[in-house]
């Protein structure tokens, strides 16, 4: 057995090489390639993939699972085997049971075709021009629709592609949830229209991108951002990215006019690496060695965006140093008006810069929307009016270009369909986290008004990162609150915070 147990290691450690090796070339299109490369690096990463696909549904771990006792009703395998290790069979079981089920010529059409659609996206949203776009989101859609019909579900096709990204989680549950914050996020909402607006207008002054960039890149070393493991550039669209155990690469951008949308990306895209290098490290170089699922990844970034950098306390101690960075765009500006501004609630159009407030009314409205497109609901030529619709009815507004709207994310041109539920579910969990971690530090605030933001990345090493994949979500929220996860500490937070920024009565 222990024999049987090392050569899968050997085998997963191979797989997890090839997998960052596709990374590097992901990272590299995103960043610095040039424009008339596409073709060839679709080419690059459609070959990557399937090597990758094919190590992963290799007979011989099919063997070795079976040997070692892990099967449909007992994933985990032989009882006898350290917990570490039937925790690597039961994630590798997973992801061999439903890789097998996909056959290498459709990985590999679809890494060709994201690849391309990549840089076809990119110019169409340059352009705010659907249409160029349409076709190939198409395609990647009916080959999206082929994969979870080979994956298979019990109630709803969209199950096999949220399970992607979200482990055992369902269509049905993400509905009940959703219409439940849907319903008091809109309440919220409509009380802070009827309240005195908060004044964010000087923050739109001009903040040189440079400066921007180095108090930035401050912020991040202050978070416990090793340098020497990763490093910060520029996309169109702001991602984190594992090449390897220690190379982790965040991506944000910047606009001289909007210095919370810098920043706050930065911070944000901070909150996935850190979370990526903290893994335990005795699961590195393993299956192990990744996130338990993309929600809770997502719960990381928010809390460090939001329950954390946009708080009071936080900027108690970064703001005198902001002021210092740039005097006369924030002369006569004191803390109290700055933390009101940077909490400003007013519905926009894209999903990255919105607030804390609206943020999942805009991935309730993808997810209504890419539910509707996996069912045959909604054709994909009829997205941006269906687009239009779903944000006048969720957030009151209507976008004037494709832009704005149907061409504002990355994610259906790289095939992620099924992934945008787990921002709003991170919103949830990093709540939760963040409600006993208040329990167990009740100096927080006071803490962090000194600046000391490693005793944050110290309990989140402790409770969430360094358990990798090695608990499922539903596990992982158990141990760490001893609850299922609940939308009650989310909305807590939200009626705590803006009740006072915004004078709020009656909510």
């Amino acid at each position: 057995m222990e024999k049987d147990l090392q050569r899968l290691k050997s085998l997963d450690r191979g797989i997890q090489i090839l997998s960052h090796v596709a990374a590097v070339l992901d990272w590299d299109q995103e960043t610095y390639m040039p424009d008339n490369a596409v073709e060839e690096r679709s080419d690059q990463v459609a070959a990557v993939r399937a090597l990758v696909h094919e190590r992963r549904t290799s007979p011989e771990i099919g063997e070795l699972l079976a040997r070692l006792g892990a099967g449909e009703d007992n994933p985990k395998g032989d009882p006898g085997l350290p917990e570490a290790d039937r925790a690597l069979l039961r994630v590798m079981h997973r992801e061999y049971t439903r890789e097998v089920k996909l056959p290498t010529d459709l990985v590999v059409r679809l890494a060709k075709v994201t690849s391309v659609a990549q840089a076809r996206w990119v110019e169409a949203r340059k352009r705010s021009d659907f249409k160029a776009f349409a076709p190939v989101l198409r395609e990647i859609l009916e080959l999206t629709i082929e994969s979870a019909e080979l994956l298979g579900y019990e109630d709803n096709r969209y199950d096999a592609l949220l399970d992607s990204y979200e482990p055992w989680m369902r269509t049905a549950k993400v509905r009940e949830v959703f219409a439940h914050l849907q319903k008091e996020l809109v309440s919220l909402v409509d009380a802070i229209r009827g309240a005195a607006q908060v004044d964010d207008e000087f923050l739109k002054a001009d903040f040189p991108i440079p400066k921007q960039d180095e108090f930035g890149r401050f912020v991040l070393e202050q978070m416990g951002w090793d340098s020497g493991s990763g490093r910060l550039d520029r996309s169109a669209h702001p991602f984190t990215s594992t090449l390897g155990a220690q190379d982790v690469r965040l991506t944000t951008r910047y606009d001289s006019h909007n210095f919370k949308s810098g920043l706050f990306s930065t911070i944000h895209e901070a909150g996935h690496g850190l979370y990526e290098l903290g893994f335990a490290e005795s699961f590195r170089g393993s299956t192990l060695a990744n996130a338990v699922s993309l929600g809770v990844h997502e719960s990381q970034s928010r809390t460090w965006e939001n329950i954390v950098g946009r708080s009071m306390p936080f900027w108690t101690h970064f703001y005198p140093l902001l002021r210092k960075a740039f005097p006369a765009q924030l002369s006569g500006h004191e803390l109290p008006s700055f933390y009101r501004a940077i909490n400003r609630v007013e519905p926009s159009h894209i999903r990255v810069d919105a607030d804390e407030v609206t943020y999942s009314l805009h991935v309730i409205l993808r997810f209504n929307l890419e539910l509707k497109l996996v069912n045959r609901e909604l054709a994909v030529e009829d997205l941006p009016e269906a687009w239009r619709e779903e944000s006048r009815r969720l957030l009151g507004i209507v976008p004037e270009t494709d832009a704005l709207g149907v061409l504002q994310d990355i994610h259906w041109s790289i095939g992620s369909i099924g992934y945008f539920p787990t921002y709003a579910l991170g919103n949830l969990y990093g709540a939760q986290f963040m409600n006993t971690m208040r329990m167990e530090i009740p100096d927080l605030d006071e803490r962090l008004g000194k600046g000391e933001l490693p005793t944050v990345l110290g309990w989140l090493r402790q409770h969430i990162h360094r358990h990798g994949s090695s608990l499922t979500a539903e596990e992982l929220v158990r141990s760490v609150s001893g609850e299922e996860l609940k939308a009650d500490y989310f909305l807590r937070y939200l009626r705590d915070k803006y009740r006072e920024i915004y004078k709020l009565t009656g909510i």
